[in-house]
């Protein structure tokens, strides 16, 4: 009988005690590499969800802030941009481009809607490494009209050619009450490919229909709605009040409200997306803190300053502060690996004494005590490297499994697979553990008595 043969006839004569103390390995490992290997791969997603944009503009608490509201749909900004104030940023600065947004809105108080340009799917991109692509139709090309990223239409089943009612506001947004803009329907244009960033689960419309829907609300609580606007023409020319009206397919020829009757106070946006010149085929430029610097100093703003922030120094920082409670989790995910390792000490040290009669014999047929040290060892590897195989593995489905909420929710493509230098330093770091676990319960054998346990059992 060789001594593979032995080690596993041992292993599967203690077949619960074997197992459980595998799983106990394989969630440590587990734990471990989801850990590492989200750790790397969310910071490489945030940082590629910034896009190619230099600077946001915005009136939010903090940068930081800025950048998640503006950028990720965190939440709807809190205080707004005047329309001309984005007009006189876009002239005065060194600019490439400048792109107003405004957010606010959603669909189903899900889904955030994002009112902007034309522009946005021209000279914005989503990520440095991908342009706008859309899977079905095209951009919006008049008022009432919306395109549907990637995600939101998985998640919605929307498509193009489909009438939907936005909301104004989203859960957990401080855009005022939650309530359904029903005086129209949008049509749904386009339906974009996924780009891997957060604006996969946003809709997306052009600036004055928001404004319209907006200036409809508050024109009807100010009591401002001319008569003739109250009305809309019915299928047989009867004049139909829209407080009580269907939505309306073709919002733009129908809608009560139009682009003449917006004042400065409808034209209101939350954030402006700024690239500042640089030369070409640079992503870089000397010039983005002097622009930075000139819009938070800038006299005419000075009543009301704006916030300025760099995306990419915020997601840094952002990761700095994450970094922290990385930290603790994977000294958690430390002490689970050192808790196996000590299960699987536990396990061998209390075979031991169930095996003291069996390791005799052994000693008798010619093992040497070396060999015994050895056999001991071998098993506690071996339940090691079954524990690192069965851990990788399902760390590879935990991540896939979190990958997939995080492209569900926050629209973040994380690539879950484990890197091969990670794979292979858990591996080699839990044979080591397994080993040293082993080193007490392999003295034990080696020091077993023959005489003492070869005696007649009474």
């Amino acid at each position: 009988m060789n001594d593979w043969t032995i080690v596993t006839r041992s292993l599967r004569a203690r077949l619960f005690s074997t197992c459980t103390t595998v799983v106990m390995v394989a969630v440590g490992v587990a734990l471990m590499s989801v850990l590492l290997t989200m750790r790397s791969a969310g910071s490489k997603s945030f940082q590629r969800g910034t896009g190619n944009v230099h600077l946001l503009v915005s009136r939010d608490a903090s940068p930081l802030v800025s950048v998640l509201n503006g950028l990720f749909y965190a939440a709807a900004p809190a205080k707004p941009v005047a329309f001309s104030e984005f007009q006189t940023i876009s002239k005065k600065l060194p600019l490439e481009w400048a792109i107003p947004v405004q957010l606010g809105d959603s669909y189903k108080g899900a889904w955030p809607v994002l009112a902007t340009t034309e522009e946005f799917f021209t000279r914005f991109k989503p990520a440095e490494d991908a342009a706008w692509e859309f899977a079905d139709g095209g951009r919006f090309d008049a008022n009432f009209k919306v395109v549907v990223g990637a995600s939101a239409a998985r998640g919605t089943g929307l498509k193009r050619g489909d009438h939907i009612v936005l909301t104004h506001g989203s859960a957990g947004s401080r855009a005022g009450p939650i309530h359904e803009h029903d005086e129209v329907e949008y049509e749904v244009v386009g339906i974009l490919k996924p780009t891997g960033t957060a604006h996969d689960r946003a809709l997306f419309t052009n600036l004055p229909s928001t404004w319209l829907i907006h200036a409809l609300d508050r024109m009807e609580r100010e009591g401002t709605l001319e008569h003739d606007h109250d009305a809309t023409p019915a299928a047989n020319g009867a004049a139909t009040d829209t407080a009580h009206a269907e939505p309306h397919h073709d919002g733009h020829a129908e809608f009560p409200v139009h682009e003449e009757d917006l004042t400065d106070a409808d034209r209101k946006i939350t954030n402006i997306y700024l690239r500042v010149l640089t030369r070409p085929g640079s992503d870089i430029s000397a010039a983005i803190p002097v622009v930075m610097e000139q819009i938070r100093r800038d006299p005419a703003f000075q009543n009301a300053p704006f916030t300025v922030a760099g995306p990419q120094n915020e997601i840094q920082r952002l990761m700095g502060i994450v970094g922290n409670v990385d930290r603790i989790l994977l000294a958690m995910a430390v002490v689970v690996m050192i808790s196996s390792a000590v299960g699987i000490m536990l396990a061998l040290y209390n075979s031991m004494e169930q095996r003291r009669r069996q390791i005799a014999i052994l000693r008798v047929l010619g093992a040497s005590r070396g060999r015994i040290f050895g056999l001991v060892m071998t098993e506690s590897a071996i339940i090691g490297l079954i524990g690192a195989a069965a851990g990788l593995l399902l760390g590879l489905i935990g991540g896939q499994a979190a990958a997939a909420v995080m492209r569900l929710h926050l629209g973040l493509f994380i690539d879950p697979s484990i890197p091969p230098v990670i794979a292979a330093a858990l591996g080699v770091a839990t044979l080591a553990l397994a080993s040293v676990a082993g080193v007490v319960p392999a003295v034990m054998a080696y020091r077993t008595s023959v005489a003492k346990n070869l005696r007649p059992m009474a």
